[in-house]
């Protein structure tokens, strides 16, 4: 159901309300009255329409209705009959209308006074229409002619507070209004333009409206059946504006629409005596509105306005001419004219006195202008001799910044020296099967822990167990294996990522029977050289593109593990050690982990200011009584955060005591001690600094922490905090809502913290990757060493037993290049495997390792592959950082590295009873380590996924019957246990 509010007048709220049930339609016209709006002299008549509005009469006014009031005599009177006078209907204004009827007819007649409504009724009309009067003077009253469906006249009479209706009168529908034409088509934006729209029955027309101003209706002027002038609106912009006429309660569309134009521009006028007159010529510029004589009104302007009669209209040259005269004027002279069109004034001023005007202010311009010209050079000679002031003092500033800067950079060279801690304590080892499983899978975790899980022994794995034994023994056979290798490595869905996880299932699978995965790696080896023999031999073994290049790096890491355990470990942990303190000496940046001190050039916060070491005293809480342990001595920086001063405390903890602090750091809070109290120190809190949107973080500097104060160690959950707060770290945009030592990228106001705003110059600060270069020197010789060294004169076994293979190959192939042999040497040992370690310290160590560090730990890796570079750099000065640093080293290095792949050359031949017992006792130091199983059942996936494949490769290479039979039945044993023990 909806109500629609139709109009409101005096005599109530008239609504039309809808019931639209289906398809079906039903509407009635309702009139709804406020009851103390009837009012007036009591009479039977306004007594009867407060009753029929459903209101009550009481003490001689109407009022809302409720129950304990009564109607007052009156009314009673009525009701008893009393007689009322007959009214009569003289005449009815207007008495045409159209189907939309007319609001504020008037009815004159005589003895209307106790007329309660105006009742309206066509011949085939079943039920009346009543139209409510006001305005009653006895002679005449106002009353709305309602609307029709047709055409043709009603009857009219007047109804009485007895019911009877009195009178008769005629009241003709006819068609609507409707409109042609419009003169002029336009109007100027100011408004009240006269306009004339011509077309038919405009004489029903009540008003007219714009589409831009439609709450302002145009009462028409000069209204006939043809046509009616109105004033058009004002209206803000140039547009067209759509014209609806207004009839009744209505509006109709009008086909033609009234363009708005600017006002007419006046730009002069002159006036010529003629006789006793004058003749004024007014100039206006053309423009589209096409204005007469009629619309302009003209007076000349002296003591009292002088009217000018409108002439004639002449155009010209862009220009229109308006000529009006003044009749017999005492002063025939005339400065200034007032011209009207619409409702707009506009003065004009003669030319010849504009002329003189302007004369007079081009003399005054001429006269001014040289003492413009003077002030304004002397105020910019001013403001430069200002810039230039205010430009030295910022060089002098830069420049005594720049000198202080080389100075302390000049003074850490010179002064810089290896005082890095070597005594770290234990060293946390990784034990063999999580160091191997992290170089058979390091982006698989879900195989790395599969293949060291241990096995309980319940039935179902037994069975599982069996059906693995028989994919066991069948990979076991070396002929049946190569085949499989090749099959696979034949298939182009066959990725790379998928030949790595093969080698490593298969270096699991193998792990108890080493000598026979080192047959299976050398035939896999000859294959792969044979294949590159006659394309580029320099290229083998430089990336692990295939199956048994993977399996290379698999298997130097389990021979290699206890030469890197017992040799090379140690002085790897001191070198990540010594580096790790090195970047904690100087200011590191929370956000983006760039550091002062670094190895690697796009790591380097260049951008740091000024800093000072502090010694603080910190206490661990001991119990929740408040009791404390004894003080330890931590080195922080007064530019730390939060963060970074907890990860301080728990280091100095671990290295002083060799063990870690048994609260995690994230459940670490910590207090300073000021004036006896101890206050929290947080991330962020309300004293924060705040730049457009992102926030610093809160630093030891901002909580004006000094040298030596006593920070206290609490734990969260047996102390918890005022306003508990979370790691910002843990937000997914901690780098976007969150800065520390680099800027955000906002304007600032430099006045608020100068010393931030300090230019910086990233050149500058290049020593700082000379200084930890030196630091960790020493470390990094020592580590380079142990790898190239050769321990009691005698290298690994499995080095000479590989090295002498790829001499013995180079042999066959006729390579007699000595720089192949070379290259070779160095892609399958320092490259393969000594780059994973020295990059991937965390697959040796229980660590973690930052991208900070795995920045500079790229940077000694690149030193040491270009050790064993055979091509000389040439270096200039746009030559990358990272080569630079050890540029002066990489000589010595290299003559090291030929020095020990001669050392290995001269050595006496490993022999392969020896090889084969080296082999045997590292299979069998780590014989439980792995679940052999699991990588069975990891392996049959590849071999189910290309089985076809499989099969056709063994009938190429004519493996007997009986081993297509066994991978037959391996594969039924497999595909029976699919519903019961895996998918």
């Amino acid at each position: 159901m909806t109500l629609i509010i139709l109009f409101f007048y005096l005599t109530g709220l008239h609504v039309a309300v809808k019931f639209r049930l289906g398809s079906t339609q039903l509407s009635e016209q309702l009139r709804l009255t406020n009851c103390s709006d009837i009012s007036g002299p009591p009479s039977s008549v306004l007594c009867q329409q407060c009753i029929k509005a459903g209101c009550r009469w009481n003490t001689n006014r109407c009022s809302w209705a409720d129950q304990t009031e009564i109607n007052d005599s009156v009314c009673q009177n009525v009701q008893s009959g009393k007689n009322f006078s007959i009214p009569e209907i003289s005449s009815i204004t207007p008495s045409v209308v159209s189907f939309y009827g007319r609001n504020h007819a008037v009815l004159s007649g005589r003895n209307l006074d106790d007329v309660t409504a105006v009742r309206i009724q066509a011949d085939t009309d079943c039920t009346p229409k009543e139209s409510p009067v006001w305005d009653n003077t006895g002679f005449s009253l106002t009353f709305h002619i309602p609307t029709s469906d047709i055409k043709g006249v009603v009857n009219v009479c007047l109804l009485l507070p007895d019911g009877r209706c009195h009178g008769k009168a005629k009241i003709t529908y006819s068609s609507l209004p409707s409109c042609t034409n419009i003169t002029p088509s336009s109007s100027w934006i100011s408004g009240k333009r006269k306009i004339t729209l011509t077309g038919s029955h405009l004489n029903f027309v009540e008003g007219v409206m714009h589409s831009h101003t439609m709450h302002d209706v145009r009462l028409p002027r000069n209204i006939s059946s043809q046509s009616l002038t109105y004033d058009s609106p004002e209206a803000l912009s140039f547009s067209r504006s759509t014209m609806f006429l207004k009839v009744a309660n209505k509006t109709l569309n009008c086909s033609t629409k009234l363009s708005y134009y600017p006002d007419p521009e006046f730009t002069s006028f002159t006036a010529t005596r003629t006789g006793k007159d004058v003749h004024i010529t007014i100039q206006k510029k053309t423009d589209k509105l096409e204005m007469t004589i009629d619309e302009l009104s003209v007076w000349g302007v002296q003591d009292k306005p002088k009217n000018c009669t409108m002439e004639a209209k002449e155009t010209s040259n862009n220009t229109d001419s308006f000529t009006c005269e003044i009749e017999s004027p005492t002063n025939p002279e005339f400065q200034q004219i007032l011209i009207k069109y619409g409702d707009k004034s506009v003065k004009l001023e003669n030319k010849v006195e504009s002329a003189v005007y302007y004369f007079l202010m081009l003399i005054l311009v001429l006269l001014l202008t040289p003492a413009i010209i003077i002030a304004v050079v002397l105020f910019y000679q001013r403001q430069q001799q200002r810039l230039a002031d205010k430009m030295n003092k910022f060089v002098e500033d830069l420049e005594l910044n720049i000198r202080n800067d080389i100075r302390q950079g000049f003074v850490e060279l010179q002064t810089e020296n290896a005082d890095l801690l070597e005594n770290v304590g234990t060293i946390p080892f990784l034990d063999f099967k999580h160091f191997a499983s992290r170089i058979f899978f390091p982006e698989n975790e879900s195989l790395m822990e599969s293949c060291i899980k241990d096995i309980s022994q319940d039935v179902v794995k037994i069975q599982l167990d069996e059906c693995c034994q028989g994919l066991s023994r069948l990979i076991q056979d070396q002929l049946f294996l190569t085949s499989m290798v090749h099959a696979l490595e034949e298939e182009k869905s066959f990725t790379i990522k998928d030949k790595c996880a093969v080698a490593s299932l298969l270096t699991v699978a193998l792990h108890s029977n080493l000598s026979y995965l080192t047959e299976v790696m050398e035939v896999l080896l000859k294959d792969l050289m044979q294949k590159s023999s006659n394309t580029q031999p320099k290229l083998l073994l430089r990336r692990t593109e295939s199956t048994v290049e993977k399996l290379l790096t698999n298997w130097m890491s389990i021979c290699l593990y206890g030469f890197l355990r017992e040799t090379v470990g140690q002085h790897l942990f001191l070198m990540v050690s010594a580096l790790t303190q090195q970047i904690a000496k100087g200011p590191v940046d929370c956000v983006t982990e760039k550091a002062l001190y670094t190895l690697n050039e796009d790591w380097l916060l260049w951008q740091a200011q000024d800093f000072s070491s502090l010694k603080l005293k910190v206490l661990f809480a001991v119990g929740t009584d408040g009791e404390v342990s004894e003080p330890l001595e931590v080195n922080a920086l007064d530019c730390d955060t939060v963060e970074q001063v907890k990860e301080k405390i728990l280091s100095s903890f671990k290295a002083k005591f060799g063990f870690p602090y048994n609260i995690p750091l994230r459940d670490v809070c910590i207090e300073y001690e000021k004036n006896g109290l101890f206050f929290p120190l947080e991330e962020v809190d309300a004293s924060s600094e705040v730049i457009g949107e992102v926030t610093m973080l809160n630093t030891l500097k901002h909580y004006k922490v000094n040298d030596g104060g006593t920070i206290k160690v609490l734990s969260k959950k047996t102390h918890p905090p005022l306003s508990p707060q979370g790691s910002v770290k843990d937000d997914e945009n901690f780098s976007g809502k969150y800065f520390h030592l680099i800027d955000p990228d906002v304007d600032e106001d430099q006045t608020k913290n100068p010393e931030r705003k300090k230019l910086k110059l990233k050149e500058v600060h290049l020593t700082k990757l000379l200084s930890t270069k030196v630091a960790v020197h020493s470390f990094v010789e020592k580590l380079f060493r142990s790898i190239w060294g050769l321990t009691l004169s005698r290298s690994p076994f499995a080095v000479k037993y590989f090295f002498d293979f790829l001499d013995t190959q180079a042999e066959n192939m006729k390579i007699t290049d000595p720089d192949v042999l070379h290259i070779w040497k160095t892609n399958s040992l320092p490259l393969r495997f000594w780059i994973n370690i020295l990059k991937n310290p965390q697959f040796v160590f229980d660590m973690e390792k930052t991208p900070h560090l795995d920045g500079c730990l790229s940077v000694i890796a690149q030193a040491f592959m270009d050790s064993f570079s055979l091509s000389e750099m040439q270096l200039g000065k746009y030559a990358p950082t990272n080569k630079l640093l050890y540029a002066k080293d990489i000589p010595k290095f290299k003559q090291e590295v030929k020095m020990y792949y001669k050392q290995i050359r001269d050595q006496s031949p490993v022999t392969p009873a020896e090889f084969k017992d080296f082999l045997h006792e590292e299979s069998k130091k780590h014989e439980n380590e792995f679940n052999e199983a699991a990588a069975l059942k990891e392996l049959y996936k590849f071999i189910e996924r290309y089985f076809t494949e499989i099969k056709q490769k063994l009938d190429e290479n004519g493996v007997p019957a009986e081993l297509k039979e066994q991978l037959q039945h391996v594969k039924q044993s497999f595909d029976g246990l699919k519903s019961c023990s895996w998918s």
